[in-house]
C-alpha cells in the first residue's frame, strides 16, 4: 500500500504541484482510507519528502550508471550525464525538474521539502565537480556551479521551450564551458 500511495502521489505531485494535491486526493486516487494513509505517512510533508527522495535516488542511479558505463573516460561520463538529463527533459509529459518545482513552492529553506532539494542539489554539484576534476579543469568547483546553472536552465527550458533545441543547446554550452575551463587549466 505504501508503494501505491507513493506512486499516486508521485504522479499527482509532478503533474499538479505539491500544494494543489491534498492527502484526500491521493487517498481517493488509490482507493484507500485516511487511516491507511496515515499508517504509512505521518503527514503529507512526509509523503512529499518520500517522493523527492525517490526521485533523487533515481537521478543518482542514472548518473552513477553513466559514470560506470564511461569507465575511465571522464569526458564521456559528462557527455552521458548531459544526455541522461536531456532525455528526461525531452520525455512526453515533462513538467520541469521536480526539485526546482518543489523549491518554488516551498520558500522556507528549513522546510523538509527544501532540505531534500538542497541535499540532492549538493549531491549533483559534487558529481559534476568530481567529473570536472577528473577532466583536469581549472577550479572544478566553479565549473560545477556553472554546469548547475546550465542544468537548471535546461530543465526549465525543456518544459517551456522545444526540448530538442534545449538539449542541443545544453550539449554545446556544456562542451564550450568544459573546453574553456580545460584550456584555462593548461594556460
Amino acid at each position: 500500500m505504501r508503494e501505491r500511495l507513493l506512486e499516486a502521489a508521485s504522479e499527482l505531485f509532478y503533474a499538479e504541484g505539491f500544494r494543489a494535491v491534498s492527502a484526500e486526493k491521493i487517498i481517493a486516487r488509490v482507493g484507500t482510507t485516511k487511516v491507511t494513509f496515515y499508517r504509512h505517512f505521518r503527514s503529507k510533508d512526509d509523503l512529499m519528502v518520500a517522493y523527492l527522495e525517490a526521485r533523487a535516488a533515481d537521478e543518482r542511479a542514472a548518473i552513477e550508471h553513466v559514470v560506470a558505463v564511461a569507465g575511465s573516460d571522464p569526458q564521456r561520463a559528462l557527455d552521458l550525464a548531459f544526455d541522461a538529463l536531456m532525455t528526461a527533459a525531452c520525455a512526453p509529459g515533462y513538467r520541469g525538474c521536480p526539485f526546482i518545482n518543489a523549491a518554488a513552492e516551498y520558500a522556507d529553506p528549513g522546510h523538509p521539502v527544501r532540505l531534500v532539494v538542497s541535499a540532492h542539489r549538493r549531491w549533483q554539484f559534487d558529481a559534476f565537480e568530481r567529473m570536472l576534476g577528473a577532466l583536469g579543469v581549472a577550479d572544478p568547483a566553479v565549473a560545477a556551479g556553472e554546469l548547475m546553472l546550465l542544468r537548471d536552465g535546461a530543465a526549465v527550458g525543456g518544459y517551456l521551450d522545444d526540448p530538442t533545441a534545449v538539449a542541443r543547446s545544453l550539449a554545446s554550452a556544456g562542451r564550450a564551458l568544459v573546453g574553456a575551463r580545460a584550456m584555462a587549466s593548461r594556460a
